[in-house]
């Protein structure tokens, strides 16, 4: 009976561990990288070991096409200021008026990337060494 309760207790904690630890909705972009919804446009983009900028914004332009079903024309706009500290991650949206810089060299004068661009960025990173 007694280990029955503490079968019982121990599932119950693993459950609210993993409820507590994992957002509601996660998407996972074409770099395994987990992009999380935060209400409306805004988006947020966790760190992981294989975190450079370009995969930031690959994540971010593949959640925007593939989720938010955005045309590629739409730009994307980093709203977390760089340089990003070490173990942190990078938040995002479509809204113009949060933008800062995207931590990119770019020829545009834009604060943001296009959504393709974005994208693009995975190319790009996946040939990084």
């Amino acid at each position: 009976m007694r280990a029955r309760r503490v079968e019982r207790a121990a599932a119950v904690a693993l459950v609210a561990t993993f409820a507590i630890a994992t957002p509601v909705f996660a998407f996972t972009a074409q770099n395994s990288m987990r992009v999380e919804p935060r209400g409306g446009t805004d988006f947020h983009i966790p760190y992981t070991a294989r975190s450079s900028p370009r995969a930031f914004w690959c994540a971010a332009g593949d959640y925007a096409i593939r989720v938010l079903q955005v045309s590629s024309a739409t730009r994307i706009y980093r709203t977390t200021a760089p340089p990003r500290r070490s173990g942190e991650g990078m938040s995002f949206s479509l809204d113009p008026a949060r933008a800062t810089a995207p931590g990119l060299l770019r020829l545009s004068r834009s604060p943001g990337l296009t959504a393709a661009n974005a994208r693009f960025q995975c190319e790009l990173s996946s040939a990084e060494p």
